[in-house]
């Protein structure tokens, strides 16, 4: 079963672009993109990132 969480290798900021790639198999550098489009196109990326950060668990707190 994925679970999605927060990467703490290769981290940028708080490891949710990581997390998700991981999740989506999907290259980080991709979501990383996307996510800085949403940033600097309407805003809510930001909104968005921080939430995912706050409610996101980190991967040493995931119990598999």
């Amino acid at each position: 079963m994925k679970r999605l969480y927060r990467v703490e290798e290769g981290k940028m900021v708080c490891g949710v672009c990581g997390g998700l790639s991981e999740y989506l198999n999907v290259d980080v550098t991709i979501i990383r993109l996307l996510t800085l489009a949403a940033i600097l196109c309407s805003g809510i990326g930001l909104v968005l990132y921080i939430g995912a950060a706050i409610c996101m668990p980190s991967k040493s707190d995931v119990i598999y």
